[in-house]
């Protein structure tokens, strides 16, 4: 049985290395080599890929970082969680999301799909 927790820790350690060398890293980690992410907003494969989403959303959110928001909910290969996106000023959360895993016999993902909801007033 899959540790959804400890793979779900390795997604949120991705999510929110803001440094050059730490984020390709903490990507490989958490995701296989072919791994996905597939969200409203994007659709790609593959570490170079989803580092590149991962980076845009930090220059888009400068000073927030995610966090989970519940419990970490899995059965065979796959697991569901929600999350905010946290300023580290102020504690405010403008978007929130869920997102359904699928996991490697490794542990690491192979495929993300990600819902919006909640997103800032424009």
């Amino acid at each position: 049985m899959p540790n959804y927790a400890a793979a779900v820790a390795r997604y949120f350690e991705a999510w929110n290395a803001t440094d050059a060398d730490t984020l390709p890293k903490a990507v490989a980690a958490a995701w296989s080599e072919d791994g996905t992410y597939t969200d409203p907003l994007a659709d790609v494969r593959g570490h170079d890929q989803i580092t590149a989403v991962i980076q845009a959303a930090h220059e888009q959110f400068p000073g927030f970082e995610f966090k989970l928001a519940g419990d970490v909910d899995g059965h065979h290969d796959i697991a569901r969680f929600s999350w905010e996106l946290v300023s580290t000023a102020d504690g405010s959360a403008p978007v929130a999301g869920s997102d359904v895993v699928t996991l490697a016999e490794d542990g690491r993902i192979t495929a993300v799909l990600g819902f919006l909801d909640r997103l800032p007033q424009a």
